[in-house]
Parts: structure tokens; sequence; C-alpha cells
């Protein structure tokens, strides 16, 4: 069972969840703030789905949208590509043990880990708007090197930012995103050969292939519905 909803940090939700084994978590760019039994863990930028184990009570997290936790949690992204870390690990063990006492000190864990990111945010500042501007490049099918441009950066030092604040280089941000984009036009109803026409795949065999590839199962799995 899972559910969400908007946080009052904008750029943000906020989630419950108790894993079945059978849900996966799919690549967004994103980055989450996690709660557990207790404890506090940071989840990073994802290059393939995640399915978690069955079993062991309920999650709550708070999900960022890309380019957001970084600076929030003091950690560059491509440290916590594909994995789940202990906050205690990442951080000193007294500003650790201080934010985990927060959040179980709330009510319910999703409300502390709103308090928690609300918090973090007054200390961190606003993120830097150059980093939205550039996912919603990318998100809108913009070509990595007119975003190089664009931004003012230049190929490598996007890379070398992209990298630090998203956890992966420009060009698997964009194919993240673009899965993403295709998910949610399919979920429409729309057929999947329009889907990737309408989403910059060469074709539905493409779109089908880079499914696979970043999920870990064809897209018939992930939506339920034939191919057609």
């Amino acid at each position: 069972m899972y559910a969400e909803r908007p946080a009052r940090l904008p750029g943000a939700v906020v989630w419950t969840s108790t894993p079945d084994g059978t849900g996966r978590v799919l690549p967004d760019g994103c980055m989450d703030l996690l709660w557990h039994d207790g404890r506090l863990l940071v989840a990073g930028p994802d290059t393939r789905a995640h399915v978690p184990e069955a079993g062991g009570g309920r999650w709550a997290g708070v999900r960022f949208r890309p380019g957001i936790a970084p600076a929030l949690l003091a950690v560059p992204a491509r440290e916590l590509r594909d994995r789940r870390v202990d906050l205690a690990d990442l951080w000193p063990a007294s500003a650790a043990r201080r934010l985990t006492g927060l959040v179980n000190a709330a009510p319910d864990p999703v409300r502390g880990l709103e308090a928690a990111a609300l918090a973090r945010a007054a200390d961190t500042g606003p993120p830097d708007p150059l980093d939205r501007r550039i996912v919603t490049a990318l998100a809108a099918g913009c070509p990595v090197a007119a975003v190089a441009d664009e931004s003012g950066l230049g190929t490598r030092r996007l890379h070398r930012r992209a990298l630090a604040v998203f956890g992966y280089g420009p060009k698997t941000l964009a194919r993240v995103l673009r899965l993403q984009r295709a998910l949610a036009l399919a979920r429409t109803g729309v057929p999947l050969a329009d889907t990737a026409a309408r989403t910059g795949y060469a074709d539905q065999a493409h779109l089908t292939r880079e499914v696979r590839e970043l999920t870990g199962v064809p897209p018939t799995e992930l939506l339920g519905r034939p191919l057609g």
C-alpha cells in the first residue's frame, strides 16, 4: 500500500508505504529522505528499478525533485547513486541524531519528515534555479548540447555539475526523464507507438527496450495492458 501527497516544501512530496514485494520504484532522478523503524536513511537517484523487500513494516519518506536533495542533505548525489544509506553514515553523529530525534518526536513520521525537510531548507536556503532550468530543458527533450550552451556551462561543466547535483550525467538524466514522460503519457491510454513518437523514441521497439533496460520489465507489465 502506497500513498503520497505534496509536501509543504516546494518541489517535494511525502509518502508512506508498506512494501509487499511486488511494487517497483522506477528511476525518476529524485532522492528521498527515508524513515523506517526509527531510523533515517537517504535514497540516492536510481539508474534502475528498485524493488523493496516485502515485510518489515511501514516506511515513510520525503521525495525531492531532481537537484534539490544534495544541497539540502549536504551530500553529492553521485555518491548515493543506486544506494540506500543510513543518514548516520553520511553526517556527523550529533547532527544525524538531532534530525532523527526531530522526526521521531513527531506524532507521525510523515509529519516529522516534512518538518525536518523544512528545517533543513531554512538552514541551506533555496535551490539554485539553474538546476531547475536544466531539468526542465532535458525533460522537454532538448538535446544535451543545447542545454549546455543555453545554461552557459558548456558540455564538460554541465556533466560535472549534473553528477554532483543529479547523480548522473545529463544524458542519463535525459533518458530517465524521457522514460517518466513516456510512461505518464502511456498511462493515459495513448498507444505505445504514438507514445514513442511523441516522446522522442525512434519507434515502439526503441521505447520497449528503454523501458526494459531502466525498469527491468516490459511495458506490458508496468502498464498492465497490451502493447497496442
